[in-house]
């Protein structure tokens, strides 16, 4: 049995060198018992000439037991076992090379490998789980074709699934029966899956866009088949969406979904047959929220979209992945907004404005983030030690706004001829994010050299804007200045020169209409209102003439680049963009930097022990979004919602989450007791009566309106808010509303009228006792809540680890508590007295034992350390050193290893 907790030095890009062999075939023979699983594994073998020449085959394997071993029929006994795997000594140029092998799928709760949930069995092979399945050369440039026999106990396990087409089924002696599957694609073995267990499924036939007949599935256990038809027609819409925005077909006759409650990760690509949490597959209006279902039509989308995006064309090394995941993050986002501006009765950009503001929240909260910290790489890493650790924000979001930069720099068009050049030249092949770039340079004419930087240098570019205007020459200066500022060490080690920045830019004139755009030394007149300038250089100034007044500069509208801009806006200025700025994405922007810069005073106020007061304009700027109706809901929703108290903290040199807390909490006082009665209005204006729809105009509406109701419980008239909150808990037909109210509840000042919250908290366990998705929810509300001196949210979390229905070996049920606690609640998580540092390292440890991936997504609550107040910096020093010294794996201890370096 090989160990993968051994240290390891780490893998470096740059000491790549091509398989010495290649594997043309594999036959997979499973003789499926969760106590001991067969596997028999036939692989016809040759040497790579692209390669040096090596006399003996070493195969990666993890957690198997060795059985025997044959070459072209013939037992083999020239076979060695090695700390990471097997080694076959002095093979012949060309082979057949058949092993078998032993694992334990029930003792595995890595839940990576082949291993046991419930009662069924599931693999997740990415990024290097096959080898816990058998001895193989277990990296993505090896592809093959795979023919898959699967046995097992027919009363047990009627269903067998694997990747490709079902040749043959049948019954065997004893109660058991096989089926064979065939995938007629070549693929590396990450992509490998099998299912096995009770299951059922819905199904539909479509017809792809050439006329062929395609078979959909959605598999799940019996008792969710209820909750599988929005993933079904979210796979439909994807692959309508596919074929009609990049001609990309279904290949295969059959395309299968499985969902299953014990998965790392939210699914995986396995070629035609996709794995998923079942959080990102079972829905209904009862038991999932708005939010839910948009996650669910996203993720389904991402899955189905690696069929050719991560399938077709694949990853030559894992440090190319953001070949994959960032441009396939890209298409899952172009379809969401597409699909919201589809379905938005005549406000489609602002639908498709409000998509893209949510991507840029979900970048800067976390992405940014990272690339301050000690964790920070390129969107194509230079090395690692476990790649399950590089699953990042950077390589997929950071990764995603890479690639719209192209489509930014060459537009739709150009961007669709650079997709059809890439599959034209890479098909069936394993490749990097060179060749792709090479792919867009070439179809569109350009040389784009130096955008190869945005894949290799880390941390966040800032621009800084300065601007003249000269009346005489009625001409208007912009200068741009690039830079990385304060980054990371682990950032600026990597930076090498300029970028190239796609900025788009727009001026606004006094009376709030944009203006004609020319830029010094065009020929035509000023036509449009947004250039995207294409900023090359360290400093380099664009001068626009033909401006008849001294504008206002909106800047990099629909956020062309993933940059912090550094401008000087006056505050005044700031609320005329937010009344007025045409870009929605510059619009909201102007609304966020007017609430970070006065929540960053207050902040300073409360750090201090002085009074707070909100300036009357902020309350001014607030109430005109609020009462805009000719705004969509969904997008005075995101307007209206304050920066989050983890992201204001980054903004602060010194990062103190107690006075960051008592800012935001005083300014949503404030804003919600000056604008009661504009807050009462519209939680009485959107309701949506009548039977529940997942479109964005009804979710907009919800939103809002929930919104609301939390301004609300945040007045001195508690036994008010309560009872409307209890209300809409009581009559909602929706779980967006239910928890909305419940959330309000028991955000709450105590009413004095008893233990109102505590009992809607009961009825919503009781409710959906039977309901893992919705007991997650539960769980996680509650770690989310306030707390109080008295009662602080520490205390409510550990006794909710002694309730039955929570299991730390469940990903999704630990990220629901732990998670939720540790990585969302930071005025509760980083209290004085440590004591939520202790517990991070508790659970850290024990996840460790468990599940590496997941205790090593915990272990990085802390690696943002330094950037403390004095107090809490030692608290969190001394839980990582005492983390480092009891955690085994690789996982853990790459993250705690860089945190204290």
């Amino acid at each position: 049995m090989q160990n993968s907790t051994a240290p390891s030095p780490p893998i470096r890009r740059t000491d790549y060198t091509p398989p010495p062999f290649l594997i043309d075939t594999v036959a997979l023979e499973f003789d499926l018992v969760p106590e001991r699983t067969l596997v028999k594994n036939t692989m016809r073998v040759h040497r790579n000439p692209d390669a040096a020449r090596a006399p003996h085959l070493e195969l990666f394997g993890e957690q198997l037991e060795f059985a025997n071993a044959a070459i072209d029929g013939v037992p083999c006994s020239a076979v060695r076992l090695v700390q990471h795997g097997l080694t076959v000594e002095n093979v012949p140029d060309s082979f057949e090379l058949t092993i078998s092998s032993l694992c334990k799928p029930v003792e595995n709760t890595t839940l990576s490998g082949l291993y046991v949930s419930g009662s069924n069995f599931f693999t997740q092979c990415e990024a290097e789980g096959f080898r816990r399945i058998t001895y193989f050369l277990d990296r993505p440039d090896v592809m093959s074709t795979y023919s898959v026999t699967l046995r097992a106990d027919k009363a047990a396990y009627p269903v067998l699934l694997s990747n490709g087409n079902l040749l043959e089924e049948g019954d065997l002696p004893d109660g058991r029966h096989f089926a064979r599957w065939e995938d007629p694609f070549c693929k590396p073995c990450y992509l490998f899956a099998l299912v096995a267990g009770k299951l059922v499924c819905i199904e539909e036939r479509v017809k792809s866009g050439s006329g062929a007949e395609k078979l959909l599935q959605v598999w799940v256990e019996p008792h969710d088949l209820g909750k599988t038809r929005h993933a079904m027609d979210s796979l439909i819409h994807s692959i309508r969406w596919d074929e009609e925005r990049f001609g990309l077909e279904l290949d295969l006759d059959r395309f299968m979904i499985v969902a299953v409650s014990d998965f790392n990760m939210g699914a995986m690509e396995n070629k035609g047959l996709n794995i998923f949490n079942t959080k990102y597959v079972l829905a209904n209006p009862e038991t999932a929220s708005d939010t839910d279902f948009a996650n669910i039509e996203a993720v389904v989308g991402h899955e189905y979209f690696h069929n050719w995006t991560g399938n077709r064309v694949t990853c030559r090394d894992w440090f190319q992945l953001s070949l994959k995941e960032g441009l396939t993050v890209f298409r899952d986002e172009e379809f969401s907004a597409d699909r919201a501006y589809g379905q938005s009765n005549g406000s489609g950009e602002a639908a498709r404005a409000t998509k893209r503001i949510k991507d840029v929240l979900a970048l800067r909260q976390m992405q940014f983030a990272e690339d301050a910290g000690p964790m920070a790489h390129p969107v194509r890493p230079e090395s690692y030690v476990e790649i399950n650790n590089f699953y990042t924000m950077t390589v997929y979001k950071k990764g995603s706004e890479v690639v719209r930069m192209y489509q930014t720099l060459f537009g739709r068009d150009g961007f669709r001829k650079g997709m059809d050049l890439y599959f034209k030249r890479h098909d069936g092949q394993a490749v990097t994010c060179d060749d792709f770039r090479h792919a867009m340079a070439d179809a569109n004419g350009r040389d784009l050299a130096q955008f190869e930087r945005w894949y290799s240098q880390a941390g966040t570019p800032r621009v800084a804007v300065k601007t003249a205007y000269d009346s005489a020459a009625r001409s208007y200066r912009v200068t741009l200045t690039q830079g990385y500022g304060d980054a990371a060490p682990a950032a600026r080690e990597t930076q090498k020169g300029a970028l190239l920045i796609p900025f788009a830019i727009g001026l606004i004139g006094k009376d709030g209409a944009d203006l004609p755009l020319r830029l010094e030394g065009e020929a035509s007149a000023a036509s449009g209102t947004t250039r995207v300038l294409e900023f090359t250089e360290t400093d380099q100034t664009f001068t626009f003439v033909d401006v008849a007044e001294k504008p206002l500069p909106s800047l990099l509208r629909n956020f062309s680049a993933p940059v912090i801009v550094e401008f000087d806006y006056m505050a005044d200025e700031l609320a005329f963009l937010l009344a007025h700025d045409s870009d929605p994405f510059n619009r909201w922007e102007a609304g966020q930097r007017l609430a970070t810069r006065e929540l960053l005073a207050l902040a300073g106020r409360a750090a201090s022990g002085a009074s707070l007061q909100l300036d009357d304009s902020i309350v001014a700027a607030f109430s005109r979004v609020l009462t805009d109706e000719s705004l969509s809901p969904a997008f005075r929703e995101l307007t209206l919602i304050l920066p989050s108290e983890a992201y204001m903290a980054d903004q602060m040199s010194e990062s103190n989450p107690a006075a960051v807390h008592a800012a935001r909490q005083f300014m949503r006082k404030r804003l919600a007791t000056a604008l009661r009665d504009e807050w009462l209005a519209v939680y009485e204006q959107h309701h949506t009566p009548g039977e529940y729809e997942a479109t964005p105009k009804a979710s907009g509406h919800r939103a809002l309106k929930n919104l609301a109701l939390s301004y609300l419980a945040e007045l001195d008239d508690p036994a008010h808010v309560v009872s409307r909150a209890s209300k809409q808990y009581a009559s909602a037909n929706n779980m967006t509303d239910r928890a909305g109210a419940l959330l309000a509840m028991l955000n709450a000042p105590d009413s004095g009228r008893g233990n109102q919250a505590q009992e809607v908290l009961d009825d919503f366990y009781r409710r959906f006792e039977q309901e893992p998705l919705v007991i997650d929810m539960w769980f996680a509300l509650q770690a989310l809540r306030r707390g109080s001196a008295k009662r602080p949210v520490i205390g409510i979390v550990r006794e909710l680890m002694a309730h039955p229905a929570f299991n730390l070996k469940n990903p999704n049920r630990a990220s629901s508590l732990i998670f939720a606690f540790c990585m969302a609640n930071p005025a509760q998580f980083h209290c004085e007295d440590g004591s939520g540092y202790a517990f991070w390292a508790e659970q850290v440890i024990a996840l460790d034992s468990i599940n590496p991936q997941v205790a090593a997504r915990l272990a990085r609550s802390l690696e943002m350390w330094r950037r403390f107040t004095p107090a809490l910096r030692e608290g969190m020093r001394t839980m990582l050193e005492t983390v480092a010294a009891r955690v085994k794996s690789r996982d853990v201890q790459e993250i705690v290893t860089k945190a204290l370096a």
